[in-house]
């Protein structure tokens, strides 16, 4: 039986942070346990940027963030007994009220745990097809966002080539738009909801700048096809979301993908008799994120979904102290005391898009706010003072906010929190600019080939993303790669390894 003072369970952003702030707060007995090969979680195949703006201070690709945060855990890791020690490609099995902790792998088989103090850190899970009760046959082709996301930017394979996605929560928002670059043919976002539910940067990043549609009030109401999806059936949903006759109309297409919410990882915390908040998916906990089992902490999307990697972090943080004064003693339990945790669920509307685009929207995306053309915002109005005016989402960080450019020699930028809002909006009435995140094939040296995320090298023209992507599409580098090496001098540069 082995015996720590803490064990941490999960690897991603979460499990890491907690490690790292457990042992910066005087723990030298940590255990991080991961199911998967490598640490990193979900980041690993999140090979987008918009990661680190708050903890970091620079916008990171997922990978690079999962670089960071194991870079730093591993900062503390010094001496000849370091403070925290990983088990990797270790599943486990059960946690018990005693916190102790039943795991196996290959190397030591079924195996026990016993720890002073427990973190919970293992993240969520998105809603499958079985929970939405889509009825129809089941054929190839109908997957979660998340399941495309491994298979393409992971295993490098391509999911279809007529895509249509179910849901418009972030990560199918983000799929849209790699499906795309990968050479798909994506033909509309349905969403149930009268607003999308993503972030309103990802509306314009991912959608208005492919020009692909965006249709509201409406859901997949049946499936066609036998051994491969053919075609889907969508019908206008009423104000309480039933399917209204006699709208229906199909779409052929050979993959759906579904980005319909996620739920809070909780088969182990419920084990161990931990109480499940029903509002959040996830347990009970005290302000200092301990659950209703003394010894036993939460953070991250086990806790409750949250809409940045950063909160995840930060939440982590505050978890790993508070399990290491839990376990020197020094804390004693405060579980009894029970609060509600800020929650941002996928298809909760975190920056509401404006009205009129919602309806353009709505639509089908036939006004120029959806086409590539006019994928910066709206075409040109006229204020009350009677000057051209443009509208447009800033996506320079996760705020999104509506900025408004009055049109001129000298245009004026409205708007915006902060410099970098009015240097983007100026930026895009006159050269927009973006930066490409895509994955490309490695040769190692035993002649195997893999795949690896790259970014470029600072923004490119928007004009000019779809060709480099297809460049890159083509193209294979030659191990040994590590993280920013430039695999295309002066235009592309991994961002993982």
């Amino acid at each position: 039986m082995r015996s720590y003072d803490i064990v941490v369970i999960g690897g991603g952003p979460a499990g890491l942070a907690a490690a790292k702030s457990a042992a910066e707060n005087g723990c030298h007995s940590i255990l991080l346990i991961e199911r998967d090969t490598k640490l990193g979680g979900i980041l690993n195949q999140c090979i987008h940027n918009g990661f680190g703006l708050s903890h970091f201070g620079e916008e990171l690709t997922g990978p690079e963030y999962a670089f960071r945060a194991y870079e730093d855990l591993k900062s503390i890791n010094q001496g000849d007994h370091p403070p925290v020690e990983i088990l990797l490609d270790t599943f486990v099995m059960e946690i018990t009220s005693d916190k102790k902790i039943y795991a196996m792998n290959k190397t030591d088989g079924y195996f026990e745990i016993t720890a002073k103090a427990i973190i919970l850190a293992m993240g969520c899970r998105e809603k499958a097809r079985g929970a939405l009760a889509i009825p129809g046959t089941r054929p190839a082709g109908v997957m979660t966002a998340g399941l495309a996301q491994h298979y393409v930017n992971i295993d490098g394979y391509m999911v279809g080539r007529k895509v249509v996605i179910l849901g418009s929560g972030d990560i199918g928002l983000i799929m849209a738009r790699r499906m795309v670059l990968e050479g798909a043919n994506v033909l509309a976002c349905i969403e149930i909801a009268p607003q999308p539910g993503g972030l309103a940067r990802n509306i314009t990043q991912c959608l208005q700048d492919y020009g692909i549609p965006l249709y509201l009030r409406q859901t997949v109401t049946a499936i066609h096809g036998k051994e491969r999806l053919t075609g889907i059936t969508v019908s206008e949903v009423d104000d309480k979301y039933a399917p209204i006759p006699g709208t229906e109309r199909e779409i052929e297409c050979d993959t759906l993908l579904l980005s319909c919410g996620l739920i809070p990882e909780n088969e182990l915390s419920r084990k161990a008799g931990i109480s499940i908040n029903p509002k959040t998916g996830g347990p009970f906990s005290s302000a200092s994120l301990e659950t209703t089992v003394p010894g036993i902490f939460a953070c991250g999307n086990v806790l409750h979904v949250h809409d940045l990697a950063d909160n995840v972090t930060k939440e982590s943080i505050a978890a790993g102290k508070a399990a290491a004064l839990y376990a020197s003693g020094a804390a004693a339990s405060t579980s009894q005391e029970a609060v509600d945790h800020p929650t941002v669920f996928p298809g909760k509307v975190v920056k509401p898009i404006d009205p009129k685009t919602a309806e353009a929207l709505a639509m089908g995306g036939k006004d120029s706010s959806t086409s590539e053309e006019g994928a910066a915002g709206s075409e040109p109005e006229t204020s009350d003072a009677g000057k051209a005016v443009r509208r447009m989402t800033c996506i320079i960080c996760p705020r999104g906010c509506d900025l408004c450019v009055t049109l001129g020699e000298n245009p004026v930028v409205s708007g915006n929190a902060c410099p970098r809002g009015e240097a983007y909006a100026i930026s895009e009435i006159t050269h927009p600019m973006r930066t490409l995140t895509t994955t490309i094939r490695v040769r190692y040296e035993d002649g195997t080939l893999g795949r690896i995320s790259v970014k470029s090298k600072g923004e490119i023209p928007k004009e000019e993303v779809r060709a480099l992507a297809g460049k890159i599409h083509h193209s294979i580098i030659h191990a040994p790669v590590k993280v920013g090496d430039e695999v295309l001098p002066g235009v592309l540069a991994t961002s993982s390894t």
